[in-house]
């Protein structure tokens, strides 16, 4: 018998993600971290839109948006003169925008909520090794207290950071190189006059133009608050420590920490004005790695976040593609674990992350190279989009139907499977006084099937389709209904089913969903527990609708 379904190695923005996924699906779950206490540094700032709709979807963005800052662009200085001014701008569509927290405050806020399920992290607790057979992995572990245990689990999950014990164990490669240069982190105010709520990039370049001084400054929380990196002094140098040694060189270092005299000596040579660093809450000395692991999974142990992937912190990515990997496999492990997955359901997890690690891995790396600046060739809507991490899609997944769009449907507007499931506002109810968007009604939910009738016989096709998803599934993919604004789709609640269930139907009041989803007639969107397109059917018929949603829900549940 198990002591739990899932035992999560790692309590950083990814494992407490796993965590709180999994219990709020109804798994068990014990998450263990080998350190006494959360640490206090600001590392990974950078949350971006799409992080912030996944913890939409998990019922926990409120607490981050009290607590973040906006980051509305970037301005770029080469030798003292302004290059550029990069206005962080989304459609209007996007509900949110980028922001910056503090690490630390990320992990509170998540930790927070698991705490809600009952859930806590196990401190000062270390995974020593694990083996595994066909039906669970036995790991043994050394507690806060020293005694050593064996723990029984369905599943394990490593993510535990860059020099990943689950990910040694495991035998995976983990491929790639290191950069030469050394960085100073530093958590500091200054008392220029640049506008909030914008990051700063500074350039300094030799006589043969290579760049041979960096300041890179993201505001935080606080008055003139930023999150500093810069080239280390010689003095600071830890070259011959663990790089020497053959360890990967990736994070914090040990060592000499960075004096605020340090820090002030690169303000004073690269900041755009003179301004003067104060209130250091810490500093520290870092690497920079770039690998990505071979495989994401091997039988029931899988690795997320800086596990299976490590790469420059250009554009912020890293954090944010480890908190969406833990989602993507967390929704999966529960159904795995109730019984309702199909066969293969965990498969998809290396073959939809693995390869938005390397493209991540591989832009970071570039845009490091090149500086940090867009191309020239570069459409700067579709960069600020993928820096969004918007653009993530899963079009070859083995979960995405692509049969039943019909004809030409894709040369419509609207997402397609595999595709994000875009926000809409204006959806209308003689229940609730305010409009609603879409992503309302996504909340705390898993799969849903949204369906879209512009007419009396659409909707009559909705319903059925709502049958048989309902039928299929056990009931498991609740449904419901958009309207077009239309007066002849009745703006009330469809009939009862089968269930004495009726279908909740919501008038498309302000014409966005019509609009964002290019939907006409009778359509559903079969909608993932992370927000993506598994199908989009349209022109539902009763002889087209059963098959098609057999084909789209049988590959993820076991019809």
């Amino acid at each position: 018998m198990e002591d739990t379904d899932v035992l999560i190695v790692g309590a950083g923005p990814v494992g407490l993600t796993a965590a709180a996924e999994l219990r709020r699906q109804g798994a068990t779950c014990r998450i263990i971290d080998r350190l006494p206490a959360r640490l206090p540094y600001a590392k990974a700032v950078g949350v971006q839109p799409r992080t912030l709709e996944v913890w939409d979807r998990m019922g926990m963005v409120r607490a981050a948006l009290e607590a973040a800052v906006p980051m509305r662009g970037q301005l770029m200085y080469a030798d003292g003169v302004e290059q550029a001014r990069f206005e962080l701008r989304l459609p209007p569509e996007v509900p949110y925008a980028f922001a910056a927290l503090p690490q630390y405050e990320t992990e509170r806020i998540i930790e927070e909520h698991l705490a809600r399920f009952g859930t806590g992290i196990e401190r000062g607790t270390e995974l020593l090794g694990f083996t595994q057979d066909e039906d669970r992995v036995v790991s043994r572990i050394v507690t806060a207290s020293g005694a050593q245990e064996e723990l029984r689990s369905r599943f394990l999950v490593g993510c535990d950071g860059a020099h990943s014990t689950v990910r040694k164990g495991l035998g995976l490669t983990f491929e790639g190189g290191a950069f030469p240069e050394e960085y100073m982190l530093a958590d500091v105010e200054v008392d220029w006059s640049l506008p909030e709520g914008y990051g700063v990039r500074a350039l300094h370049h030799d006589a043969d133009g290579r760049v041979d001084d960096v300041l890179v400054c993201i505001p935080l929380p606080g008055d003139r608050r930023y999150r500093m990196s810069m080239l280390v002094p010689p003095e600071l140098s830890t070259k011959g420590g663990s790089a020497a040694r053959g360890e990967r060189a990736h994070g914090l270092e040990g060592g000499r920490a960075p004096r605020l005299e340090h820090i002030q000596a690169v303000v004073d040579r690269l900041s755009p004005e003179p301004a003067t660093a104060s209130t250091m809450r810490w500093s520290s000395v870092f690497r920079i790695s770039h690998r990505l692991v071979d495989r994401y999974a091997v039988g029931r142990v899988f690795v997320a976040g800086d596990a299976a992937h490590i790469h420059p912190p250009t554009g912020a990515q890293g954090m944010n593609t480890g908190i969406q990997d833990a989602f993507n496999l967390a929704w999966k492990l529960a159904l795995a674990l109730d019984g309702s997955a199909h066969p293969r359901l965990l498969d998809s997890y290396d073959a939809e992350r693995r390869p938005v690690g390397e493209e991540v891995v591989g832009r970071t790396v570039r845009h490091a190279t090149e500086g940090g600046v867009p191309a020239p060739k570069d459409d700067m809507t579709t960069v600020i989009l993928r820096e969004a991490q918007l653009l993530v899609a899963y079009p070859d997944s083995p979960l995405t139907a692509t049969n039943g769009a019909g004809p030409g449907d894709r040369a419509a507007p609207g997402p397609g499977p595999g595709e994000r499931a875009p926000d809409c506002r204006g959806l209308t109810t003689g229940l609730a006084v305010t409009p609603l968007r879409l992503y309302d009604l996504l909340r705390d939910r898993g799969h849903v099937l949204v369906l879209y009738a512009d007419s009396a016989d659409a909707l009559t096709a909705c319903h059925e389709a709502a049958a048989t998803a309902g039928r299929l599934t056990g009931g498991r993919v609740p449904a419901f209904v958009v309207a077009g604004d239309d007066d002849q789709v009745p703006a009330v609640h469809a009939p009862g089913g089968a269930n004495g269930r009726h279908l909740p139907v919501f008038r498309d009041e302000a014409g966005e969903f019509e609009r964002l989803y290019g939907a006409k007639g009778a359509t559903a969107f079969l909608i993932r527990p992370d927000g993506y397109l598994t199908a989009r059917l349209a022109r539902l018929t009763p002889a087209e609708t059963e098959p098609a949603l057999a084909d789209a829900l049988g590959r993820v549940f076991r019809l």
